[in-house]
């Protein structure tokens, strides 16, 4: 059986990059008109408020990709259903809007909290170290030969950045 890689979109067989969701999460955000910063993208869920979004939360799996670009962040949301990206864009927020930016270690997760002039938004994420054994780790993880999440080697960098922006 030859190479089970699959090959990356334009690249000639030589190549050794591989095709890869956070590829996806790339072209999609470009498509959309944004510049993507490089391995500034995380798997994220909306935070629960109360004990009772939490429960119902649980079930949910609606996962979005929180990708910092040049001037703002995006938030695309993945088709459950397929497992895959959808061609949209959910939420966009200009870093000039962004007031501060606290993380809060809250039991597997991590919040994010985003204050703007008029808008608290709150996101959760998983954090590293179980990230391939739990939900979205299975969005993040793409078999290239060996199993590589980008998720985990993005989030430290991403939630330094996500902190820094508010800063300034």
């Amino acid at each position: 059986m030859k190479d089970s890689r699959l090959p990356a979109p334009n690249l000639n067989e030589n190549d050794l990059e591989v095709y890869t969701m956070a590829n996806e999460v790339k072209k999609f955000t470009q498509e959309a008109g944004y510049k993507p910063l490089k391995d500034r993208c995380i798997i994220v869920k909306y935070a629960p408020a109360n004990l009772s979004e939490q429960l119902a939360a649980f079930f949910n799996s609606e996962f979005y990709v929180l990708q910092m670009c040049e001037h703002e962040i995006v938030l695309l949301p993945f088709n459950t259903t397929w497992g895959n990206l959808r061609k949209e864009v959910s939420l966009v927020l200009p870093y000039e809007d962004i007031q501060s930016v606290q993380l809060e270690d809250a039991m597997l997760n991590t919040v994010i909290t985003i204050r703007t002039g008029s808008d608290v938004i709150r996101l959760t994420t998983q954090q590293a170290e179980l990230s391939d054994l739990r939900s979205s780790g299975i969005y993040a993880t793409l078999y290239a030969g060996y199993f590589k999440n980008w998720h985990k080697e993005n989030l430290d960098g991403t939630l330094e950045a996500l902190q820094g922006l508010g800063d300034r």
